[in-house]
Parts: structure tokens; sequence; C-alpha cells
């Protein structure tokens, strides 16, 4: 479980370190994707994205939209690797995508680690602090 937001610059090489509480989970190897709907990069553990492959896969969605789908999150993924520094290259393509220039928010998401852009994380994080207690309501909870 990944938990925590916190703040790293990017060198000029696109790498960035991750949190050393994070870098255990991550030893197998780190699969960057574009975030779900967010202009984020989200980064899994490999066992996590074999996890979500999986659970695609097993959907009832028609052979088209399956396709359409596994293009659209698989077609833009990368493996990266931690270094000896507990750091990650960000591709430059992902690094555009979510406006990451010389810094980046690093974020723990549960399942994944989040990787923004400060505006765009404050614009998200003002956004999700406002819904969640809603969100936590429609299921039951309290």
């Amino acid at each position: 479980m990944f938990f925590g937001e916190y703040t790293y610059k990017v060198d000029e090489k696109g790498r960035v370190p991750l949190p050393p509480k994070f870098r255990r989970q991550m030893k197998e190897g780190v699969i960057l994707a574009k975030g779900m709907g967010e202009k984020c990069i989200a980064a899994y553990p490999v066992a996590e994205w074999k996890r979500l492959s999986d659970s695609l896969a097993a959907k009832a969605v028609t052979p088209a939209n399956l396709r359409r789908l596994n293009r659209a999150i698989f077609g833009s993924a990368f493996g990266a690797s931690l270094d000896g520094q507990g750091r990650i290259i960000l591709p430059f393509s992902l690094r555009e995508y979510a406006g990451i220039g010389d810094s980046a928010i690093v974020v723990g998401a549960n399942n994944c680690v989040e990787l923004w852009c400060e505006g765009e994380w404050q614009t998200e994080k003002t956004s999700a602090e406002e819904q969640a207690s809603e969100i936590i309501e429609s299921f039951g909870a309290q």
C-alpha cells in the first residue's frame, strides 16, 4: 500500500527518486503509464500491473472495445527499474503528458504511486478533498 505526498526534483536526465518506503514494493520493477483520466504518471509495481491486466481481460466488453482499451492503457506504458539511488527515469512523453518539469509531486495512491506537476496536483488535491466525504457516504460508510 502506498500513501503520503512528497516533493522531489527531477534531474536533467528525467530521473526522480521514489520515497524510501515505496522502494521495497517496486524492487521487482515499475510500470509507468498515463494516469487514468488525470494528467499524471501512474507507477505500478509489476505484480499490481499484472493484476490490472488480468482484471481488464476478464471484463465483459466487446473485442473491439477491449483492443481500444488495451491500446490506450498499454500502448503508452513503459517498464522501468530503480537505480542504486532509488530513482526511476520518467520517459519524456510521459513527463510531457503530465506537465512535469524540474520537480514532481510523488503521491501514494493505495495500489500505485502517482507523479504530478505541482499545479495539477494542487487542483486535484483540492477537488479530491472536497469530494471525499460525499464519495465515502455513497458507499454507505461513515
